[in-house]
């Protein structure tokens, strides 16, 4: 069974920074997704960022910039650095992996593409 676990969510005013931490179970394929998505209230899961295995990352379009994921595989943790935080950020934050070792540019940030979720962060950013 792999195992996620969320940290690092808060309350934030508009213009600050949050750094979520996704620590992991080591029982995942070695070639694999990570990814962060959100769901604020109201709306569907999206799609925030991942990065695979040999480290290419890709970011949803109302990040980029703003955000950065990064791994440490020494201790199976992935981070999601939040900068100029914006009250639309607003959300539950949730890791996930997908264990494949390759997938198109238009799934990798697709809910359903994910097989392993942890249960969440809580990022409230206020104006």
């Amino acid at each position: 069974q792999v195992r996620l676990v969320e940290s690092g969510g808060g309350s934030v005013q508009a213009g600050g920074s949050l750094k979520l931490s996704c620590g992991h179970s080591e029982n995942i394929p070695h070639k694999f997704y990570l990814a962060w998505f959100r769901r604020s209230p109201g709306k569907q899961r999206e799609g925030v960022a991942s990065m695979n295995t040999d480290g290419t990352t890709t970011y949803a379009d109302s990040v980029k910039g703003r955000f950065t994921i990064s791994q440490d595989n020494a201790k199976n943790t992935l981070y999601l650095q939040m900068s100029s935080l914006r009250p639309e950020d607003t959300a539950m934050y949730y890791c996930a992996i997908a264990p494949l070792s390759w997938m198109p540019m238009s799934a990798i940030l697709l809910e359903g593409s994910y097989e392993y979720w942890g249960q969440g962060t809580q990022v409230t950013v206020s104006s």
